[in-house]
């Protein structure tokens, strides 16, 4: 957006009250299905079978270069042969490759509705795999996705990390002793493994962040755990520069928020898979548990604690720099201008 200021933006589905500030409504185009009413939670689940071809119907004749940003649809539009695609894949649509089965069990549709819903989802595939075919660059935002774009696709990319606003953190020293998670609250973070290693230790737990699991793990977590839901960015950065130790139970793509820690200069005790595995430095920059239970995820605490007094606060707020907002907006405008 800061590096193509006269650029429009097109998406399926606009929510000005929620995006206004980053994407002001002069600059943004949507598809018909903006004009479908959403009085209802989750609508635009229900939408998923209109979303390819509503992503066709952009008509993109005269530009030169159409950036799109793509984890289901976005990568699906139609250019002519003057004008390059480039995509910035955040992964290939889970829920139609690799998460197909988990999502399935997650929906509860019964056994009509999950037969109604694969067979929608082998349609979907099909056209997602073609759509991928018409994109001339693929990015990808970690060597996890460009492993599943070349896997479902079977097509190269070239890795660029997210941009991470590290600027605005001060890599602090000294903590006030509580460990942090920031995450949506979802049962595919793991956000349950870490509740019951604490309950288990009895150290003290701070959760910042909301979502469907949320209720499930209050009632799962003893009294030194503290969950604040939702903090606006100023009160995050604060938690952020004065906790102890960052934890990340989860898998996630790339994982904005342990950069986040570790522009602070605090370490991270993560999940030794997907993007984690990219931006953390073992016994430098925090520490991996290798297996998704309470006892793995406590060796690696274990080991984390050991080390506490070498890590470098500095050492560790200088690494998370490479992934910060300049890196990025270098790296897409070469990816861009090669287009």
């Amino acid at each position: 957006m800061d590096e193509y200021p006269d650029a429009p933006v097109y998406t399926l589905l606009y929510d000005e009250k929620r995006m206004g500030k980053d994407f002001p409504k002069e600059r943004v185009r949507t598809s018909y299905l903006q004009k479908f009413p959403r009085f209802l939670p989750g609508m635009h689940k229900l939408m998923f079978p209109l979303m390819p071809g509503a992503v066709e119907r952009f008509d993109f004749t005269g530009f030169d270069v159409v950036v799109s940003s793509s984890n289901a649809y976005a990568h699906g539009v139609v250019t002519n042969l003057e004008t390059r695609h480039v995509c910035y894949y955040h992964s290939p649509m889970r829920y139609a490759w690799d998460y197909t089965h988990q999502y399935l069990k997650d929906q509860q549709l019964g056994l009509i509705g999950e037969s109604i819903v694969t067979g929608m989802l082998h349609d979907v595939r099909m056209w997602d795999y073609l759509a991928a075919k018409r994109v001339e660059v693929k990015l990808a935002n970690s060597k996890t996705v460009q492993d599943r774009i070349r896997k479902y696709y079977r097509e190269d990319s070239l890795v660029i990390h997210p941009p991470v606003d590290t600027e605005r953190f001060t890599p602090h020293k000294k903590n006030e002793g509580y460990f942090l998670i920031v995450s949506q609250l979802s049962k595919y973070k793991r956000i349950d493994l870490a509740v019951e290693l604490f309950n288990r230790i009895g150290k003290r737990l701070v959760i910042i962040g909301q979502g469907p699991d949320e209720g499930r793990l209050k009632r799962m977590a003893a009294n030194n755990i503290d969950f604040l839901g939702y903090k606006s960015d100023e009160v995050t950065k604060e938690y952020f520069e004065n906790c102890r130790a960052f934890i990340f139970p989860g898998e996630d793509d790339f994982g904005i928020a342990p950069v986040e820690a570790m522009a602070c200069g605090k370490p991270v005790l993560g999940y030794r898979k997907g993007g984690l595995t990219e931006t953390m430095i073992e016994g430098v920059t925090g520490e991996f548990f290798n297996e998704p239970t309470v006892e793995s995820m406590e060796a690696g605490l274990t080991q984390l604690l050991i080390h506490e007094k070498t890590y470098d606060h500095e050492r560790i707020a200088k690494h998370a720099q490479q992934f910060s907002e300049k890196a990025f907006k270098k790296a897409m405008r070469e990816a861009i201008e090669a287009a």
